[in-house]
């Protein structure tokens, strides 16, 4: 009733801890942008980390490797994601057409960008004073 038998104990007693160790060792690896603040997309790769995890430690029809296997790719995948949303245009989720249209980009501190268009632009007042690069 309570378990079906001290292997299954054992398993996840050993694999468990493993499993959470390789985890942590991944998070690390990947970045600060993997635990860094939270948008849509990155709350999804962490509960699919999670759901990975809590698999790996529970069932016994997946093996360590492979979880660990889930675990690396769910991060490379995370690490694409972010870095295409950065480097490439076409990623960027502001939804502005055109150069033309946009006033101002600013990096801000916990490395979110934010694309001002020329329509909310306004006086300008809430950018004086950044530092504009060309």
């Amino acid at each position: 009733m309570f378990f079906d038998n001290v292997s299954g104990l054992v398993r996840v007693l050993v694999v468990g801890p493993l499993a959470y160790v390789w985890l942590i060792a991944v998070l690390r690896c990947s970045g600060k942008r993997t635990l860094a603040q939270l948008n849509a997309f990155d709350f999804i790769v962490m509960v699919a980390l999670g759901s990975t995890l809590a698999t790996v430690a529970l069932s016994s029809t997946v093996a360590w490797s492979e979880g660990a296997l889930a675990l690396v790719l769910l991060a490379a995948l995370q690490f694409v994601v972010a870095w295409s949303s950065v480097h490439v245009p076409w990623v960027r989720s502001a939804g502005i057409g055109g150069l033309e249209l946009v006033s101002a980009v600013v990096l801000e501190c916990n490395g979110t960008i934010s694309v001002i268009s020329t329509s909310q632009h306004g006086s300008g007042s809430a950018i004086t004073g950044v530092a504009a690069r060309a």
